[in-house]
């Protein structure tokens, strides 16, 4: 085993479990199996999805097996990891659906041709009543009560249903199916990851290594990448959007990203690291190179660059974009020829609604061929429109036909 694969699989390691267990793992000489579980609870993925799934791309490019698990199962459960309250169970074709569309985002990080891919009702779903009776056995009320969350819940009275005590064996018994030796997660997965440790114990399989990696905080700079947060960078963004975005996270978030988004590694992320404590080098420049690199992970060589050269235009030279999406108005917006700013907004797509386009106007972010318009009620005709460029926000233009 060579030194630089160990310190690349544990680059960007929050913590893992038992110290010094990956390397002892490593030693056996032979492909390890390395299980990432996840449950299709959203359709979409996001660039905090990515870390794990990029940790896993790493060991498959070091030789190792990746068990990628559909949670179909556990899904419909719903993961108590952070909730301050049950969740609403998913019907199955709410999990098949968002399935469909995990797998296929997944396959822009891992290779899902090499992958090894389960859904886990393979297992559960069909689960005996013994079989199930010997897995509640595996813990006890009081280990589940020293989980955070639960704790939290038990302590203020708020309820926590019986298959929520259930969803950490469930995950566990995942660990004996596919006779895990490393399984990968968040830090919010920790008390799970730990609990596949003990079914496995207790089914007479050596304890998988457990390695968590650190959640990405959005764009906000605090919180979680989170879609519900609305502070989220996602793998379908548009390559100019994705730039933008990536541009706009607080410099100290720089190094992270880099660490946990990139192929740059440990080596190179610590240079720059240093470089940016020193003084070496320049904050924004080494954010720039952040944004291009990812976007092009994503998006294709090129696409960085194209993106970036997109950003400068509009921010840095105050141009509209070279590409605008050029939208042909319906009559009936229109009366006797003219509409308020608000209507040919949310006509156009710029906003969601009237109220939400009364707000973009009155906070200064409506613009009409470059002239700012500070009235709701602004009026404009039809012919008037025709090849003008309508701007909300920094990143979002129209042109009218």
């Amino acid at each position: 085993m060579a030194s630089d694969d160990l310190a690349l699989l544990e680059s960007g390691a929050a913590e893992i479990v038992p110290e010094g267990g990956l390397r002892a793992k490593l030693a056996l000489g032979r492909p390890l199996r390395v299980k990432l579980g996840v449950d299709p609870s959203r359709p979409d993925l996001t660039l905090g999805h990515t870390v794990v799934l990029r940790k896993l791309r790493q060991f498959q490019d070091a030789g190792h097996v990746a068990v990628l698990i559909i949670g179909d199962f556990t899904a419909r459960i719903g993961d108590p990891s952070g909730q301050s309250e049950t969740r609403p169970m998913l019907s199955a074709e709410e999990v098949e659906a968002n399935g469909r569309t995990y797998l296929e985002q997944a396959g822009m990080v891992i290779d899902v041709d090499r992958a090894q891919i389960h859904g886990n009702a393979e297992w559960s779903a069909g689960m005996a009543m013994d079989e199930l009776l010997r897995l509640a056995s595996v813990t006890t009320v009081a280990r589940m009560l020293e989980r955070e969350d639960f704790r939290t819940r038990y302590e203020t009275g708020q309820p926590i249903a019986v298959v929520e005590f259930l969803y950490p064996l469930f995950q566990g018994y995942d660990s004996v199916a596919v006779d895990a030796d490393i399984e990968l997660g968040g830090t919010d997965q920790t008390f799970n990851l730990l609990m596949g440790r003990e079914v496995q114990r207790a089914y007479g399989q050596d304890p998988q290594i457990v390695l968590t990696l650190p959640l990405l905080e959005g764009l906000d700079g605090v919180r979680k990448m989170s879609k519900s947060l609305g502070n989220y960078v996602a793998l379908t963004d548009p390559p100019e959007e994705m730039f933008g975005k990536l541009m706009s996270i607080p410099d100290d978030l720089t190094v992270k990203y880099e660490l946990l988004c990139t192929d740059l590694g440990p080596n190179e992320v610590e240079r720059v690291g240093a470089g940016l404590r020193d003084g070496s080098i320049h904050p924004n420049e080494e954010k720039r190179r952040m944004a291009r690199t990812i976007v092009e992970l994503y998006h294709g060589q090129g696409a960085g660059q194209a993106a970036e050269e997109r950003f400068d235009r509009v921010f840095r030279r105050h141009e509209p974009p070279d590409r605008i999406d050029e939208v042909d108005l319906p009559g009936d917006v229109f009366t006797d020829g003219h509409a308020w700013i608000t209507t040919i907004l949310v006509a156009a797509g710029l906003a969601s609604s009237n109220g939400d386009a009364r707000r973009a106007v009155e906070q200064g972010g409506v613009k009409l061929d470059g002239e700012r318009i500070v009235e709701p009620t602004f009026e404009v005709g039809r012919d008037e429109l025709r090849g003008k460029v309508l701007q909300r926000g920094s990143r979002r233009f129209v042109r009218f036909a």
